[in-house]
């Protein structure tokens, strides 16, 4: 048998040197060795410019900054969205036309379908009475609750005042809006001017003073607490333990100390004398407050005229 032949070794090819310029470093590198640097990220934009853009494209706050963060352009989404295009373009000319009126109450008049001055009077409104709520909560009213509820179990004897005449009646529950009295039954608190004891009232009414005007002719109580002369009790805080000076909205003048300041009403008079007062029943107010050697007086007049109508 012959022998069989032994290949030869074979040698390595040299690495292919196709597509690179004779003299050029490995793959992946630029001329004079390394990597590309990276970019230098944009700085971010400022608000002055997103809302310039907006306001140029008519487009929400977000697609602008996103244009100007290298995102979707404008146009492109406004091509996209039409319909909502079309709104932005609507509650910018309502801005153009009315200046002053931002871009949420711009689309707060489009919804509503009212008049650009009917929107913003409600919305004063609104906030108007979201305030009262809110100085409301920062009252505590648990003694006024007290107060009321020992006349309701004792069954007290009570001269309850109203604009233009007085009920002789006990309470005998107290509900959210009204009082139900023993033999009158229910009587809404917004008729109330004060209450106080049978006894205190027969010895109190002849020494009363009364504003003549509101005695003839009784302001009225408005039913948005917002538009009543006296409806934060907030102010009537610091007053607590001096001289008061209260105008009640039937013309009744009381000068008394000030007891007890509640959510909803004032408590003033000498312990086991007390007369309980509204707020709504309020037209103006008055403190004394003592000074090193005299005595100063700070007035706070309500919009009697406007509740007398």
């Amino acid at each position: 048998m012959a022998p069989r032949p032994i290949p030869s070794p074979t040698s390595p090819r040299p690495a292919s040197s196709m597509g690179r310029a004779p003299g050029a470093g490995p793959m992946g590198s630029r001329p004079g060795g390394g990597f590309g640097r990276p970019r230098t990220p944009r700085p971010p934009p400022t608000p002055e410019q997103i809302l310039a853009l907006a306001t140029k494209e008519h487009v929400p706050a977000r697609i602008a900054k996103g244009e100007l963060e290298g995102k979707m352009k404008c146009r492109i989404w406004r091509k996209l969205h039409a319909e909502e295009a079309k709104r932005f373009d609507q509650v910018y000319a309502l801005m153009s036309q009315n200046p002053g009126l931002s871009l949420p109450d711009g689309f707060g008049v489009l919804q509503s379908g009212l008049s650009v001055a009917d929107f913003l009077a409600r919305k004063e409104r609104t906030q108007r009475k979201a305030a009262v709520k809110q100085a409301r909560g920062e009252v505590d009213d648990s003694s006024v609750s007290v107060f009321i509820n020992g006349l309701l179990e004792s069954k007290t004897e009570l001269a309850v005042v109203l604009g233009e005449r007085t009920v002789l009646d006990t309470i005998s529950a107290v509900e959210p809006i009204s009082f139900v009295l023993g033999r009158s039954g229910r009587l809404e608190k917004l008729q109330v001017v004060m209450v106080t004891r049978r006894s205190d009232w027969e010895q109190l009414t002849p020494q009363l003073d009364r504003d003549q005007k509101l005695a003839q002719k009784p302001a009225n109580v408005a039913r948005q607490p917002d538009k009543r002369p006296f409806s934060d009790p907030r102010p009537f805080l610091p007053h607590q333990g001096q001289l008061v000076h209260l105008t009640l909205r039937n013309g009744i003048q009381l000068s008394m100390r000030l007891r007890v300041v509640g959510r909803f009403d004032l408590i003033v008079g000498e312990d086991g004398h007390e007369v309980f007062i509204p707020l709504h029943a309020l037209v103006r107010f008055s403190a004394e407050e003592a000074a090193d050697d005299d005595t100063t007086d700070t007035e706070t007049p309500g919009d009697e005229a406007g509740d007398n109508d």
